[in-house]
């Protein structure tokens, strides 16, 4: 494992490349809601992105599994846990979407998901998005200087578990830099003083992928698409943050997401 702790200026550059995925998930904010493709929000995302001097990293990422990554941006609705495909079959009222955005501006990339609601969404489900958000900011709180990764998996874990909410293992956040996946692996699940010691200059996703019922998942005939196999519906929320002069310092942005929500 090669852990590429990166400077001032380079934690500099992926600020920019992060700010502006936060900027490209607003953008699509204003346009969900009924009725709406996610195929037309691929369009959307990867003009902005392009127009804005960046390229979208999804498009065409390799695949162990299969061919590589159709579009700009990954669009996973209801029980679709993560890598759902953009399609032309219209949201609902009622659903719930999450999209995972990344760029490469600069050589160095960014990184970070949102799930959205379409209109009006069940109570059960709205609990099920703040959990998952809250965890990530736990995650965030608990990714200080000096300590483990391990923490990380820890925050998040035990406090969706404490609401009955189940926690995805087999995917984990990641580090990040001039490459979109890096070292170290960050799971959503571990203990107190496992793995690597958080250090200056770590840049790490942080990405809690936690389901309403079992955290059990399946993958679908495309090879990307990841599915709960009780059908209950999942939510993904993700940051990029740096260790950055002892602190943690969030690169990317909710913060356009947050005010159109409120309007």
């Amino acid at each position: 494992m090669q852990i590429f702790l990166k400077t001032e200026e380079e934690i500099e550059l992926m600020r920019a490349a992060n700010l502006l995925v936060g900027k490209t998930l607003a953008e699509l904010g204003k346009a969900i809601r009924p009725g709406v493709t996610t195929l037309e929000l691929d369009k959307i995302a990867e003009e902005y992105i392009r127009d804005n001097g960046a390229v979208p990293t999804f498009k065409g990422f390799p695949n162990p599994y299969g061919g590589p990554f159709p579009a700009s941006i990954c669009t996973s609705v209801n029980d679709e846990v993560v890598h759902g495909i953009p399609n032309d079959k219209p949201l609902q009222d009622g659903d719930i979407v999450s999209v995972d955005c990344g760029t490469l501006l600069n050589g160095f990339c960014g990184d970070s998901c949102y799930t959205f609601c379409v209109g009006e969404v069940s109570e059960e489900v709205k609990q099920l998005l703040k959990t998952t958000k809250e965890a990530l900011y736990k995650g965030i709180e608990a990714a200080q200087l000096g300590r483990r990764i391990g923490e990380i998996g820890y925050a998040v874990q035990s406090h969706c578990e404490a609401q009955g909410f189940g926690v995805v293992k087999e995917f984990v956040g990641h580090g990040i830099g001039r490459n979109m996946h890096e070292d170290p692996q960050v799971p959503n699940f571990g203990k107190r003083g496992d793995g690597k010691q958080i250090k200056n200059g770590l840049c790490i996703a942080i990405e809690p992928m936690i389901t309403m019922g079992s955290p059990k998942i399946g993958m679908m005939s495309d090879r990307w698409t990841v599915k709960t196999l009780d059908h209950k519906p999942a939510a993904h929320f993700e940051h990029t943050i740096a260790i950055h002069q002892g602190r943690v310092d969030i690169l990317s942005s909710f913060d356009e997401i947050e005010k159109i929500e409120k309007n």
